[in-house]
């Protein structure tokens, strides 16, 4: 079933602030195998001009992506998580998220629409530091898979059949 195009432009209430840590970043940043100094050595960081470590670009996801669970357990939305799969993400900064910041997260539905049965959904976190400063926005797109008796076809993007490489045996 088509998401509810009346969604468009919902806004959910901001988010608990989130505490960035210095280990968390460390973390993060050793996650993903970023061994820039300026997420780890405070001297590094505030070399740069930053008043302690900073967070890699990415690291906005772990908090806007929480956020945007207000939107994806919204009952009346009825998206079925059990089907989505994240299609995309973008980030447009004022500046570096850093060891020490509250971040809250407001969450708004930009879009929403079907296509071959799936429904992309695009999520905007506006994130603020505990001043009210903006940080960075982060754009979610989320696609909900049809379902197998929906007439698409999901081996292709599951795995199945379709990714096989063809008949015969290899």
């Amino acid at each position: 079933m088509a998401l509810d195009q009346s969604f468009v432009g919902r806004n959910y209430p901001p988010t608990a602030p989130y505490e960035v840590g210095r280990e968390k970043i460390r973390e993060f940043a050793e996650a993903i195998g970023d061994g820039n100094p300026a997420y780890t050595d405070p001297d590094a960081a505030k070399a740069l001009g930053h008043p302690d470590v900073i967070a890699p670009p990415t690291f906005a996801f772990t908090i806007t992506y929480k956020a945007a669970g207000q939107v994806i357990q919204d009952p009346e939305l009825g998206l079925d998580y059990s089907r989505v799969v994240h299609g995309d993400q973008r980030f447009a900064y004022t500046r570096p998220v850093r060891a020490g910041d509250r971040l809250t997260v407001t969450s708004t539905i930009e879009g929403i629409k079907s296509m071959a049965g799936n429904d992309i959904l695009d999520v905007r976190g506006e994130v603020h530091d505990e001043t009210g400063e903006h940080v960075v926005t982060a754009w979610t797109k989320l696609v909900a898979r049809a379902a197998e008796d929906g007439g698409t076809a999901s081996g292709q993007a599951d795995g199945g059949p379709a990714d096989s490489g063809g008949k015969g045996g290899v």
